[in-house]
């Protein structure tokens, strides 16, 4: 029989801010966001990230291998204990473009649902626009730059290159105005155009090339409905960034990459020859491997749009999942 909770604990309880939490299964790392949500803020307590790359495990079938499974697995091990206090209508698990392609994905998410306990989502790419979208005007939203930021007038482009997907959102406020999700990922594109692992100017040239034609589809619709700000999100770009920012190439300032300093990162990397001789200061060496793809998708994201420079923002699919969740919570 349960004894009956002390007055004082339930009361304890019952005072406490809801806590919430979402973790976002990408294609190339596996995160976990959990805020408490207070004063109709949210209040991080808990951030963690690994990197996973589930795309790498898809072979040209779209079978996910069980070593990228395992991998998943034991990641989501280490997020469990972070989940305490979370109750099941607080957490949200989404999962993106690798689980999209895995005819296998089933009985992965089984898995998962029996170690969690909680159902698992594989949303469109339309849908993790639109929450990458949400994350990053919150962010925006929350810097110095608010008011400019959030002005009805002030359209902004968001981009957000994944392991195995880039989202591009044209959008005003908290809300898009259009949206896509397209197939340009930094673990894909490793695999298609570094195989070998040498990095030379036909290599990066090559995947450039490929992602050019993929965006060749909505490039004269959102150049002709347009933007004043050109923000990026996610891992690629704050790498990108944080590079820019450790070492002398050229930048007006800490988060902003130019098409100056982008095409130096460039050469960098092609006198660096190798993945396994990438190491820059500013880059994680969790993210080496992938950093020149990524780099090679950002290079052709600059051509098309004809971008002079891009922001850097700390917000995206995470994010937005956890405002979502904080909006049905008020």
């Amino acid at each position: 029989m349960t004894a009956p909770q002390d007055p004082a604990t339930a009361s304890q309880v019952a005072s406490r801010p809801p806590r919430l939490a979402a973790i976002d299964l990408g294609s190339n790392s596996f995160h976990l966001l959990v805020a408490d949500y207070q004063n109709d803020r949210l209040e991080i307590v808990a951030r963690h990230g690994e990197k996973v790359q589930l795309a790498a495990g898809l072979d040209e079938g779209g079978v996910l291998d069980e070593a990228s499974m395992a991998r998943g697995l034991e990641c989501l091990s280490r997020f469990t204990p972070l989940l305490q206090g979370v109750s099941p209508d607080c957490l949200r698990i989404v999962g993106t473009n690798a689980l999209r392609e895995a005819i296998n994905r089933e009985a992965f998410i089984e898995c998962i649902r029996a170690g969690l306990g909680h159902r698992i989502e594989v949303i469109t790419g339309d849908e993790e626009a639109r929450l990458i979208y949400l994350g990053a005007a919150h962010a925006l939203a929350d810097q110095a730059l608010a008011d400019q930021a959030l002005d009805k007038d002030h359209r902004r482009l968001v981009v957000d290159i994944g392991g195995g997907s880039t989202e591009f959102i044209i959008g005003e406020g908290f809300e898009p105005l259009t949206l896509e999700s397209q197939h340009l990922g930094c673990v894909t594109f490793t695999r298609r155009f570094f195989a070998d692992g040498t990095i030379t100017d036909k290599h990066m040239r090559q995947a450039e090339l490929a992602a050019l034609s993929t965006l060749a589809g909505l490039r004269s619709a959102y150049l002709k409905l347009g933007w004043q700000e050109a923000i990026g999100t996610s891992g690629t770009i704050k790498a990108a960034a944080a590079v820019l920012a450790a070492g002398d190439t050229p930048g007006p300032g800490e988060d902003v990459i130019t098409r100056e300093g982008m095409l130096e990162l460039r050469r960098r990397l092609i006198e660096l020859k190798h993945l396994d001789g990438v190491a820059l200061e500013g880059l994680n060496p969790d993210r080496a491997r992938v950093f020149p793809a990524g780099m090679a998708i950002l290079g052709a994201i600059f051509e098309a749009f004809e971008l002079e420079s891009l922001r850097y923002a700390d917000g995206a699919l995470r994010e937005g999942v956890l405002h979502e969740l904080m909006e049905r919570h008020r």
